[in-house]
């Protein structure tokens, strides 16, 4: 793991610097995978109730006996509630199914359904935000945030809402920095958290990336999620290979400035 690089959201609440994320990662092999994540030192595990893998996720972090302050779980509501009393609704469901009294950090999922990619749910986002405002002040979540929200989405939550976001769950990746809406996050102290890492593993063969792993004798993968870590983005890698979810741990080394430069004008090559 990462030591000398810390987060903290703007409530002084501290997150781990690397997640486990658990995105695609089925129900019936979320358990394998988180517990192995747990042995590799892995504190900081990233879930969701659309993942539709909390009961396992929970299980296993129930059955490695860690103290419940020691794990930050992350879960999400549902892209499609939009709305206070269905927030609390799917909340208390997540927490049941997770086996837990309390979240580390809740966040709203999309600010539009997935079926309805770029619908205005400007009221709906308003109303889900204040009953997670409910829950934090109630003490059942220790940070709120969002994912997949854009700079407007940010600020119609800013302009009508009591707490500023303390997390914003993105995709970034190498040829994949939204510049604009880091440096929006980053003005607001929105810690900027970076899903797909790897492009879903897409940019991992891209010859700039693999000539770069070479010069700091790391694999790829590991390059690609330490740049997330120096772009100042918390990257949440994901895999369900014993092998992999170590290597992507290890990321105990530094890329020069110059070098983050380079890969930063590397090009988009993930197929959408």
């Amino acid at each position: 793991m990462v030591k000398e690089i810390q987060f903290t959201f703007h409530n002084g609440v501290k997150i781990p610097n690397i997640g486990f994320g658990t995105w695609q990662i089925p129900n019936e092999e979320a358990y394998a995978a988180v517990t192995t994540a747990l042995e590799n030192g892995y504190t900081h595990i990233d879930t969701a109730l659309a993942y539709q893998n909390e009961e396992n996720v929970g299980k296993a972090v129930h059955d490695f006996q860690l103290a419940r302050e020691d794990v930050f779980i992350t879960s999400k509501l549902p892209a499609q509630i939009k709305g206070y009393d269905e927030t609390l609704q799917a909340f208390d469901e997540t927490i049941s199914n997770l086996g837990v009294d309390y979240l580390d950090l809740y966040l709203i999922h999309a600010p539009w359904p997935w079926t309805e990619i770029g619908k205005d749910c400007t009221e709906g986002n308003i109303q889900s935000w204040k009953a997670m405002e409910q829950l934090y002040n109630d003490g059942k979540i220790r940070a709120i945030g969002v994912s997949n929200f854009s700079e407007s989405d940010i600020q119609a939550l800013l302009d009508e809402c009591e707490i500023v976001p303390m997390a914003n769950q993105i995709p970034f990746y190498i040829g994949r920095d939204q510049e604009s809406l880091l440096a929006f996050c980053n003005q607001h102290n929105i810690v900027v958290e970076a899903y797909s890492p790897l492009a879903t593993g897409q940019i991992l063969n891209s010859p700039p990336i693999l000539e770069m792993a070479k010069k700091y004798d790391v694999t790829p993968a590991q390059l690609c999620i330490r740049y997330c870590l120096e772009r100042g983005t918390l990257p949440l890698p994901k895999s369900t290979n014993e092998s992999r979810i170590a290597e992507n741990s290890q990321l105990d080394f530094s890329i020069s400035e110059e070098d983050v430069r380079t890969l930063g004008t590397i090009e988009d090559v993930r197929e959408d």
